[in-house]
């Protein structure tokens, strides 16, 4: 039996990315990893706690010694790095956090895995999930590719750069098995409510205002997270070792257009009168360094190992919001306590 180590697997890429490596492979055992911090949510994984092949283990991965006691214990053959502070605006509140957690974290998986893998590394390897962000900015044109060189403008991208960085580092020194994926921005089901598409449908659930940074002209290449979910699958089997995969839905959306876009099904979906929604919109104040343009070009992927993304934009928001309606507890329980004042913090 395979064992393959999922950190981050309660937070919102990580659940669906153990959720489809638990139901398509039952011979795996599947150890989620998670700090269980504000973001990390196993009401996101209800439907497959009781599963044979899945276990939960509470750890942080800045805790060097619990690291490597968890892989001793378990000995897992692969690790599928998802675990990192990934939102930009609080990595300008407090840069060392993501230092701490996206450079020391990942540093000290690489060295658990290279202890307990020892000389050989035969059927073993190394996923590290990282961002289109770790690129910079692009202006009008063009599309980040795996040639692009590194460009990070703010703490959290400098943060996954770096640790881009050191893994690559270690698959080079060391002859650690690694691949690597740098993704477009996610949206779906489980989604924190800090980020723009789950905060608006929250906010135009409750008549708040929708706070758009700046003109809204910032650009965004948006993929489903299922589909995510499905590419690091693909690459964690059919990578070649060493190489990095972009990720992305050729799907480019400027915030002002997604927000109407998102305005326009709301009020349908909840048979308000078309336009309430878009009524909410609320211009803010930008935030510093913001990047203007992220797109990917998924041309490797796509021709290597087959990769589509298997749902338009207009169908996966669809059925995004759907499933915030349908799951209005959860969202009601996430948006509590610390999000509240870290919101009323950010956007007030």
């Amino acid at each position: 039996m395979k064992s393959i180590v999922i950190t981050g697997g309660a937070g919102f890429i990580g659940s669906h990315v153990v959720r489809e490596f638990v139901l398509k492979y039952p011979d795996y055992q599947i150890i989620n990893l998670d700090a269980l911090t504000y973001a990390g949510n196993l009401a996101n994984l209800k439907d497959i706690e009781g599963c044979s092949n899945y276990t939960f283990v509470k750890a942080d991965i800045t805790d060097a010694g619990h690291i490597l006691d968890i892989f001793k214990q378990y000995l897992p053959d692969g690790i599928i790095h998802l675990a990192a502070e990934s939102h930009v605006d609080r990595s300008i509140s407090d840069p060392l956090a993501f230092v701490m957690t996206n450079v020391i974290g990942t540093v000290n998986l690489l060295n658990a895995a290279k202890e307990i893998w020892g000389e050989d590394f035969s059927g073993k390897l190394f996923h590290h999930v990282s961002t289109d962000e770790v690129y910079g900015t692009l202006g009008d044109t063009g599309l980040f590719t795996e040639q692009t060189a590194y460009d990070p403008h703010s703490p959290y991208s400098a943060s996954k750069a770096s640790s881009d960085h050191f893994v690559r580092a270690y698959h080079d020194t060391y002859g650690l098995p690694i691949v690597m994926t740098n993704c477009s921005n996610n949206y779906g089901p489980n989604h924190f409510p800090e980020k723009l598409i789950p905060l608006c449908i929250h906010n135009i659930l409750n008549n708040k205002p929708l706070p758009i940074y700046g003109n809204g002209k910032f650009t965004r290449d948006w993929l489903y997270v299922i589909d995510h979910a499905r590419a690091i699958d693909l690459v964690f089997h059919r990578g070649k070792l060493g190489e990095s995969y972009n990720v992305g839905g050729f799907n480019e959306w400027q915030n002002i257009d997604l927000v109407k876009e998102l305005c326009k099904q709301m009020d349908e979906k909840l048979g308000r009168e078309e336009g309430k929604a878009t009524q909410l919109i609320t211009y803010v104040k930008d935030r510093p360094g913001h990047d203007l343009r992220y797109a990917i070009d998924a041309t490797k992927i796509n021709k290597e190992l087959g990769y589509q993304p298997s749902v338009t934009f207009e169908e996966g928001l669809s059925r995004t919001i759907d499933w915030y309606l349908e799951n209005q507890d959860w969202l009601d329980q996430v948006t509590s306590g610390e999000y509240q004042n870290y919101y009323e913090k950010q956007y007030q």
